[in-house]
């Protein structure tokens, strides 16, 4: 139960926090009633605010509830000692000016505490007060200040008071508004916010460039009467296959008498396949036109041969200066 309890004031002081500012140390006034509570019930008070607020605290009492525990009455010494420890830890408390002081009498709780915590009677907490009072009727009052948390001792237990329906009004309007404003607008940088590239762009552009940017973007027409072009708009089509995909073209490398070549043997065989007698008379023209050509190169060959001069000086034919020479080699 413990856990549970302590889980539901953390989260309870962080709505307080996000809702209506509060941060540590948080500031804790105590009255008098509550100091006599804890010590009736040997109890160790600051541990027990700091622990139920799960944070840091600054305890506060007012001029007139300190004077509350000096008035208090004290017959026998028993009293007296535990009036004397009233004292010294109202003592450890910071003092909180209420401005009561020059009065003949104090002011009671009520009276004392509302003064403080709401001055002005606008019925907010502006100080971001904790109010500690073990009165009920002074908690009952302050329920009618937004944000305000309250808290008691009910039989050695330290109790915060769930959020009064004011507070919780309050709260769900403004979380109402943060959404709206979220939805309909942007959100607000502060001044350690990072802005939008688009303001960090639109804050570069002069005034006159701007201008003809929403010209554009209206009509195409610029301030000056001067006619902008449009932009033309890509025409988006089938998109080709993948490069890497598609088989590669080949080079052609051949040169063009080899490809002619190559096409009148394929034009050959085809004629082979379909009149075989013509293919046969085509090759033996070919045959008597080589052997002709075969003839003529012998004789031509024959022609060139010059005639050779022996070393006597004669002139012989080539073949004798072949003998003749077959001869010197031997």
């Amino acid at each position: 139960m413990r856990a549970k309890r302590s889980k539901q004031y953390r989260k309870l002081m962080q709505q307080y926090a996000m809702s209506f500012g509060f941060r540590e140390p948080y500031q804790v006034l105590v009255d008098a009633e509550i100091i006599q509570a804890a010590a009736r019930f040997k109890m160790k008070l600051g541990v027990l605010l700091a622990g139920a607020l799960h944070g840091e605290i600054k305890p506060m009492i007012t001029q007139c509830c300190i004077r509350h525990l000096y008035d208090a009455p004290a017959t026998t010494d028993q009293e007296r000692r535990e009036k004397e420890g009233w004292i010294e830890v109202a003592k450890q408390a910071e003092r909180r000016r209420c401005g009561h002081h020059e009065l003949h009498e104090p002011l009671s709780t009520l009276e004392c505490l509302t003064s403080v915590v709401d001055p002005k009677g606008s019925g907010k907490n502006r100080n971001c007060y904790v109010v500690a009072a073990q009165d009920q009727e002074v908690r009952q009052s302050m329920r009618r200040v937004a944000g305000v948390p309250l808290m008691y001792v009910n039989r050695s237990v330290m109790i915060l008071e769930p959020m009064a329906s004011k507070s919780e009004k309050l709260r769900e309007m403004e979380e109402r508004g943060k959404l709206k404003a979220g939805l309909i607008s942007r959100r607000p940088t502060g001044p350690g916010g990072k802005r939008k590239r688009e303001d960090e762009e639109d804050e570069d552009i002069p005034d006159r460039a701007r201008a003809v940017i929403a010209a554009e973007a209206d009509g195409g027409v610029r301030v000056g009467s001067e006619p902008a072009a449009k932009k033309k708009q890509k025409v988006k089509g089938p998109k080709g296959p993948n490069p890497l995909s598609v088989r590669k073209t080949k080079k052609e490398d051949l040169k063009p008498v080899a490809r002619q070549v190559q096409d009148e043997r394929a034009a050959s065989r085809t004629t082979s396949k379909s009149k075989p007698h013509v293919v046969e008379e085509e090759v033996d023209a070919e045959l008597d036109e080589e052997g002709d050509a075969m003839g003529g190169a012998i004789a031509a060959t024959k022609k060139r041969k010059r005639k050779r001069k022996v070393k006597g000086g004669a002139a012989v034919d080539g073949e004798v200066a072949e003998e003749t020479a077959e001869a010197l080699t031997v």
